[in-house]
């Protein structure tokens, strides 16, 4: 045996045990969610974020438009639709019930818009997935790709039977596909696609997304992001 050979295989067993080690790291849903957590910027981060206003650009019918987003700890939420700095579309779910301005006047809004919201307890979606008593998980057989990304796929059971499929990159850890796959809320997309993840404080988060697949995809891009800014409880009670 070489001197070479000596040198080598020691360092070939090495390798191959590492590569081993990195394949079989990842053995159940929950630790795909522990590592997109922890890639997010860590669960304390996540935690500490007690409301989110988000500020969205898109078109929508071929005219610019802003989405506001307003999220309060635990299910509270406001959308917005701006065009040309007036509101043409808002709802809102103050913790309890969802409403809709319809012609200036507060309407309920159908419970099956809003219906997911009884299931969750944080903003950021990774801390509800990993609580036994919200979500089951599993981790499936097949290894997809998102952009060319090999990806773990997490079938996501929550305690109301809503279904989602959840695309994690084994590179980078983080969210890069959503599907909506049985139960879902009324008028949600079918897919969602995230990229462009980019660090507000301790937090790392997309900020490009895609709605939908084909010709009636919609591309959203974050323009604002504050975290434990600009939100209040009378954001939910109008």
């Amino acid at each position: 045996m070489t001197i070479k050979t000596l040198i080598l295989s020691p360092l070939l067993a090495f390798t191959l045990t590492a590569t081993k080690a990195q394949q079989t790291e990842i053995k159940t849903a929950n630790d795909v969610l522990q590592k997109a957590i922890v890639a997010m910027g860590g669960k304390e981060a996540l935690a500490n974020v007690k409301t989110l206003y988000t500020e969205m650009s898109t078109e929508m019918d071929g005219r610019k438009v802003l989405w506001v987003v307003k999220e309060m700890e635990p299910n509270k939420g406001a959308f917005q639709i701006v065009h040309n700095g007036r509101i043409v579309f808002e709802n809102w779910f103050d913790g309890k019930d969802g409403y809709e301005m319809v012609r200036g006047e507060r309407k309920k809004a159908d419970p099956e818009e809003f219906k997911a919201k009884q299931y969750k307890k944080h903003i950021m979606n990774e801390l509800d997935f990993i609580d036994p008593n919200l979500w089951t998980l599993e981790l499936l057989k097949e290894e997809p790709k998102v952009n060319a990304e090999d990806c773990y796929l997490v079938k996501a059971t929550s305690a109301g039977n809503e279904v989602r499929h959840l695309y994690y990159s084994k590179k980078s850890h983080l969210m890069l596909r959503e599907d909506n796959i049985s139960n879902t809320e009324k008028g949600k997309f079918t897919s969602t696609y995230f990229s462009d993840f980019k660090k507000f404080g301790d937090l790392l988060y997309y900020t490009q997304s895609k709605f939908g697949d084909g010709e009636k995809s919609q591309d959203v891009k974050i323009i604002n992001l504050w975290i434990n800014q600009k939100v209040t409880d009378k954001d939910f009670q109008k």
